[in-house]
């Protein structure tokens, strides 16, 4: 109830206790006329109109500062009475009016909006808020209909050339650079039509009864570890963006050139798809002295990319310790190219730029990997 309902239903009670009290029937007369005014702004208030909304936003996953937009198509299913109602929709930290006038029963609208892509992160669409007011605004209800909606804005990704090939840990324990890779026994599957006859191991398939191939594996492909510096304490400004945008650009070109590649952060953990996970990732605390025990203990590839913002210069002697575990080790200092440069040694390759374009262009020219 509006502070005028809450009057006017209080001044209905003090005027029919007045009237019938003390015998003054002009003022139960005008108490009446206020309860009627109130309990007839209840019914008209409480009548639910009943609307379908459909909400389906173009595309749903979009690189920071593309266009997306919302085609949201809102039905009015009632058999009987039009709908003119004010409503709005979520789009984020905002929102957007939708009008609704004379939405005859039976009939629908369609309305489209663009989705504020300039930040990377989720955005909410949805859900849709009704807002309906009695003539005399005494009373105002605000129902929600339909679910919501999530886009993902990705970090933006610029090109670049993925880790080149050739220095990883063969299964022997020596460090080979070899461009092509070699090819290994890996384990033994069952056939199935249109693999090579040739790969089938005959002496398993005799023991077996069926058919058996062999699966190999390339032993020097690099295995690429990308650790993310998400704690607060590393960055400053925007850096922590231009960090999400490196490691982005480093996995989609890792996965053009069919490179394996995992991603881990600091301070969360988050998992699912690379992309959607430096989508969800937020600044928070981290330990990251227990981060690299973890990594180092774990050996989880051969080519290490440890990305983090000022803050996380001092680090970087932290890092180094980790190339008897990671033959290639390299990091990348976002956000911050006016400082002294930190050196490259033999144990470690730094980059240092000011966004991710720049940082992206300074992988390129990175030779000796």
């Amino acid at each position: 109830m509006t502070a005028r309902g809450v009057a006017l239903a209080v001044t209905a009670v003090i005027l029919l206790v007045a009237g019938f009290r003390y015998g003054y029937p002009d003022l139960a007369l005008l108490g009446a006329a206020a309860g009627i005014a109130v309990v007839t702004a209840l019914v008209f208030a409480f009548w639910r109109p009943r609307l379908g909304v459909a909400r389906v936003a173009e595309p749903d996953r979009v690189a920071r500062g593309e266009p997306a937009d919302v085609t949201l198509t809102i039905s009015n299913t009632s058999k009987v009475r039009a709908a003119s109602l004010i409503a709005t929709d979520r789009c984020g930290a905002a929102t957007v009016d939708v009008p609704l006038l004379r939405l005859r029963a039976g009939h629908d609208t369609v309305e489209s909006y663009p989705v504020p892509t300039h930040r990377r992160g989720l955005v909410p669409i949805g859900p849709l808020h009704v807002t309906r007011r009695d003539p005399l605004g005494l009373i105002t209800l605000n129902r929600a209909y339909g679910g919501t909606t999530i886009v993902r804005v990705y970090p933006r990704v610029h090109p670049m050339r993925a880790v080149p090939a050739g220095l990883t840990r063969s299964l022997d324990g020596r460090v080979d650079k070899v461009p092509q890779g070699s090819i290994t026994f890996d384990t033994l599957r069952e056939y199935v039509p249109g693999d090579e006859l040739r790969r089938v191991h005959w002496r398993s398939s005799a023991k077996v009864g069926e058919l058996m191939v062999r699966e190999q594996l390339d032993t020097s492909e690099p295995q690429i570890v990308v650790l993310l510096d998400d704690r607060a304490t590393a960055h400053r400004g925007d850096s922590f963006e231009d960090a999400c945008e490196a490691a982005a650009s480093i996995v989609v070109a890792a996965v053009r050139e069919d490179l394996p590649v995992t991603l881990h952060l600091v301070a969360a953990t988050l998992s699912g798809p690379h992309l959607d996970v430096l989508t969800e990732a937020t600044l928070g605390d981290g330990d990251l002295d227990a981060t690299l025990r973890h990594l180092r203990a774990q050996k989880l590839g051969d080519t290490l990319i440890f990305l983090t913002g000022p803050g996380g210069r001092d680090d970087l002697g932290a890092l180094g310790g980790l190339r008897s575990a990671y033959p290639i080790a390299l990091a990348g200092i976002l956000g911050d190219r006016d400082s002294s440069p930190a050196a490259p040694t033999d144990r470690l390759l730094v980059i240092e730029a000011a966004d991710g374009a720049e940082f992206a262009a300074a992988w390129d020219g990175v030779r000796g990997w």
